[in-house]
Formats: structure tokens, C-alpha cells, sequence
């Protein structure tokens, strides 16, 4: 049985985002299957997001406590 999205990590989370997308992509799969995978897709998306979102309330939490440090917009390398 599958965990929970919101018991699975960050990273697992994108790893079983990898391979449903990549699932669903290639066609192979029921329609049933794919209106299921895709409801699981979605609910790891919104906990990931959920996630990120206490991560980066976190590191403004800290950079505050640091009067000199400034939070600045991230850019991904390539973008």
C-alpha cells in the first residue's frame, strides 16, 4: 500500500510525481488508473507545495533574526 502524501518526504514526493507523470504520458494506462493516479498526483502537489511553503517560512524566520541578511527572489540556474 502506498504512504500518505503527507507521511512521505519532500523528495519521495517528487520521485512518485516523476513516475506518475511519466506513466500517464505514455498512455499505457486505463482510464481508471489514470483518473487515480492523477488524484494521487494532485494531493502530492499540494502537500509538497505545503511543504516548500514551511520551508521557506523557516528560512525568513531565520534570516530575520539576522538584521544584515536580506531575502532575495531564487532563480534555478537556466531560467
Amino acid at each position: 500500500m502506498a504512504k500518505k502524501p503527507e507521511n512521505l518526504t519532500f523528495e519521495e514526493s517528487l520521485t512518485e510525481l516523476e513516475r506518475i507523470v511519466s506513466d500517464l504520458e505514455q498512455g499505457d494506462v486505463s482510464l481508471d488508473d489514470a483518473l487515480k493516479q492523477f488524484e494521487r498526483g494532485i494531493k502530492l502537489v499540494r502537500n509538497s507545495q505545503g511543504k516548500l511553503e514551511q520551508a521557506q517560512q523557516k528560512v525568513a524566520i531565520l534570516m530575520q533574526e539576522d538584521e544584515a541578511a536580506s531575502l532575495t527572489t531564487f532563480t534555478p540556474e537556466g531560467e
